[in-house]
């Protein structure tokens, strides 16, 4: 008997060492460089040292290189910022495109997050496919996701905001695209960012619900495109209550005079809410918008620029916490 109950205590003793062991394996603080001088050489492998539904934060620090990976941020994962050693050179790529074996849009991306509470700092969301498709760099379904001083590199489609009433804010970004390089659902605010355009096309495809109150708001964000673009419309809706306003924003020539396109259904000109305030810039002209635009007057400027009042879809958040 007496054997047995020492072999029991050996037993439960082992399992509590290797319990606190694996406990030890999980740290706030992880390194991933490529060069095998961090904690791990791959962003993919480093997501495998977080503990699912940690109630404390983790930082994952990212070394410059090129990661050639594609990822997907869990939704058992929250309070972790993924932070690069610099925008240009700590770059997480990937290239798939919508047609590789009926692929299909929503599969294509290079980073997917479906967790919440979520930072993004100091690197580049890249999907380097080919002009055969759609090609995401970034699919985000999570709520309350930051993006600061980050570039997304793609064609059609770079980023895809879903999920109704999930938040997401980008502030100093790079984005460059083709056709409708920033759609979906979600409510984004984007600050002091810089929108690329690579072809005569579109910029946004919102989908926003009706029963939501605010979509894309783009504030002080300043609109480029390639030399030989000419035509770029500011968005068309993907569904009929598509919200986009751009504010005190800085436009190209390469903006068309009539800035909005119904996306060849008048039904959508009665639903579409779209508008401007403040533009500026020689493609900031009011005076060839269509008629169907909103007007959007002083207090509605003020609305769309209170993030606290922008971002209550649910609870409340301030993303520059």
């Amino acid at each position: 008997m007496k054997i047995r109950i020492i072999s029991l205590i050996l037993l439960l003793a082992g399992i509590g060492s290797s319990l606190g062991a694996a406990a030890a394996e999980y740290k706030r603080e992880i390194y991933v460089n490529q060069d095998g001088s961090g904690d791990y050489t791959t962003i993919t492998e480093a997501l495998e040292g977080i503990r699912a539904y940690m109630d404390y934060e983790v930082t994952v620090h990212i070394a410059d290189g090129i990661y050639k990976e594609k990822i997907v941020i869990p939704s058992w994962l929250k309070n972790v910022s993924f932070i690069g050693e610099s925008p240009e050179k700590t770059v997480i790529t990937f290239d798939h495109h919508a047609n590789i074996d009926k692929m299909g849009t929503f599969r294509t991306y290079t980073v997917k997050v479906d967790a919440s509470d979520i930072l993004f700092k100091n690197l580049t969301i890249e999907n380097n496919a080919p002009q055969l498709g759609q090609a995401v760099a970034l699919h985000t379904e999570g709520d309350k996701i930051r993006f600061i001083n980050c570039r997304f590199l793609g064609n059609q489609d770079t980023i895809f905001t879903g999920g109704k009433n999930s938040r997401l804010y980008f502030a100093d970004c790079y984005i460059e695209g083709t056709t409708d390089f920033i759609f979906g659902p979600a409510t984004v605010y984007f600050k002091d960012c810089e929108i690329f355009s690579k072809r005569d096309s579109y910029i946004t495809a919102a989908s926003t619900p009706e029963d939501v109150k605010f979509g894309y708001i783009f504030d002080n964000c300043k609109l480029t495109a390639a030399d030989d673009v000419k035509k770029v419309y500011l968005g068309r809706p993907w569904r009929p209550y598509a919200h986009t306003v751009f504010i005190n924003c800085d436009m190209g020539k390469h903006i068309r005079p009539e800035g909005w396109h119904n996306w060849n259904n008048t039904d959508n000109e009665r639903t579409a809410r779209y508008g401007e305030y403040g533009s500026r810039g020689e493609g900031g002209s009011q005076t060839g918008r269509v008629n169907w635009a909103m007007k959007v007057s002083d207090k509605d400027a003020a609305a769309c620029l209170d993030t606290t009042e922008v971002f209550a879809v649910t609870t409340g958040w301030n993303p520059a916490d």
